[in-house]
C-alpha cells in the first residue's frame, strides 16, 4: 500500500469516527431528572417522552401557523437566548404588535411546575398552549384553524405519524407534542449546580456571603434548587398602571389580590426585565425595591413585614453580595443547547 493510499484510508477512518462521535453527542436521551432535584409533577405516564414526539414539539414551538396571520410562534415570545422569555420587553408583544398586560415568563424546569401563568390560571402543561394560541393579543387563532393548517402542511401528517402512530392531527396530540419539547427544557448546569454537586467548583468569598444572605432572607419563597416554591405572593410592588390584580382574577378570593406566582431566580442574567409587568430592567433595581420600596398593602406577604418595617435592611455591600450569588444561577449551557434551537442539529 502506498503512503498516499494509507493517508487517505486513515483520513476516512478519522472522519467516520468523528461522525460516529457526533451522532453520539446529539443522540436523544429523553428526560433525565437532575441529581438533587425534587420529584417531578408532570404526569409522564400519560405522555412518554420520545425522540419523535420531542422533535415534533420543537417544530410546533417554532411554527408561526399557530397564529391567525402566520407570523407569531411560541418561540417569538420565548427566545432561547433569553432563557425562553421575551427579553427587553416590559410586557409581551403579540400579533399585529398588540401589547399584552404581563411580561412573558421564562420556560424552564416546567416538569416541576404545579401551575402556569403569573396568576396560576392553568394547572396542566398539556393545556397551557391553548391560552396564548387563542388569546386575542397573543396569537389570536382558533384551535380549529390551527389543526386545519397543520393537516394541510407537509410534513406535519408524517411527523404525527412518527410520533403517535397515526396521521390524525388532534388538539390532544398537538398539546402532548408541545409538552414533550417543553419538559425537556431543563436548566441545571449553572455554577451553583456545580458547587452543590461538588464538581470541583467553589463559590468566591463574595458569592458565599451572598448565598448566606439568600438563605436567610430569600429562600422561603425562592426555594432551592428550583428557586421557587410555586406559591403566589404579594411582594409589595404596588398597583400597576392596568390594575392587574393577579391571582384574584382566578380565585375571586380577596386574600389573593395582587398576588403573583413566585418566579425562579435561575438565569436572571438573560431574562430582564423583571416582575409580572416588567417594571424593573436591572437586578439592582429589584434589590432596591426589597430594601426601600416595598409598599404596605392588605395582602402584602407577612415575610416582607416584620419588626415594624417592610422589606429587608440590605446594606449596599450586602446587595453586591446578593448580586454576586445570583450570577451563579445563570446557565449558559441551557441558552446555547442546540437541541432546543429552531435550527436544531
Amino acid at each position: 500500500m502506498s503512503k498516499q493510499h494509507w493517508l487517505i484510508l486513515t483520513g476516512m477512518a478519522i472522519f467516520l469516527l468523528a461522525c460516529s462521535k457526533s451522532e453520539q453527542l446529539i443522540a436523544f436521551i429523553g428526560f433525565r431528572p437532575p441529581a438533587g432535584f425534587p420529584a417531578t409533577v408532570y404526569k409522564f405516564e400519560n405522555n412518554s417522552i420520545t425522540k419523535e414526539g420531542f422533535e415534533l414539539g420543537r417544530k410546533l414551538f417554532y411554527e408561526p401557523r399557530l397564529s391567525r396571520n402566520n407570523t407569531i410562534s411560541c418561540g417569538f415570545c420565548h427566545l432561547q437566548t433569553s432563557a425562553f422569555t421575551h427579553h427587553g420587553h416590559d410586557v409581551s408583544h403579540g400579533i399585529d404588535d398588540r401589547l399584552g398586560s404581563r411580561n412573558s415568563p421564562p420556560i424552564m424546569n416546567l416538569a416541576w411546575n404545579t401551575s402556569f401563568m403569573w396568576d396560576g390560571g392553568v394547572f396542566d402543561l398539556d393545556l397551557q398552549p391553548l391560552v396564548p394560541i387563542t388569546n386575542p393579543v397573543e396569537m389570536d387563532e382558533t384551535m380549529e384553524n390551527v389543526l386545519l393548517k397543520l393537516r394541510n402542511t407537509p410534513p406535519y401528517p408524517a411527523l404525527f405519524q412518527k410520533a403517535f402512530g397515526s396521521t390524525d392531527i388532534t388538539t390532544a396530540r398537538m398539546m402532548k407534542a408541545l409538552s414533550q419539547f417543553m419538559v425537556m427544557l431543563v436548566s441545571d448546569q449553572s455554577k451553583y449546580d456545580s458547587v452543590q454537586r461538588q464538581q470541583g467548583v467553589h463559590f468566591t468569598a463574595t458569592e458565599q456571603q451572598g448565598y448566606a444572605l439568600y438563605q436567610q432572607h430569600c429562600s422561603n419563597c425562592h426555594r432551592e434548587p428550583l428557586f421557587t416554591d410555586q406559591s403566589f405572593r404579594n411582594n409589595g410592588l404596588g398597583v400597576g398602571p392596568n390594575n392587574d390584580e393577579g391571582r384574584y382574577a382566578i380565585t375571586l378570593n380577596a386574600a389573593d389580590k395582587y398576588t403573583f406566582k413566585v418566579p425562579s431566580l435561575r438565569n436572571l442574567a438573560y431574562t430582564a426585565p423583571y416582575m409580572h409587568d416588567g417594571r424593573f430592567y436591572a437586578l439592582p433595581a429589584v434589590l432596591r425595591h426589597y430594601t426601600s420600596e416595598v409598599q404596605d398593602m392588605p395582602t402584602l406577604d407577612p415575610l416582607l413585614k416584620q419588626n415594624g418595617r417592610t422589606g429587608f435592611s440590605f446594606t449596599p455591600a450586602e446587595q453586591e453580595q446578593l448580586l454576586a450569588f445570583l450570577q451563579t444561577l445563570n446557565d449558559p449551557t441551557f441558552i446555547n443547547d442546540k437541541r432546543f434551537s429552531e435550527e436544531a442539529p
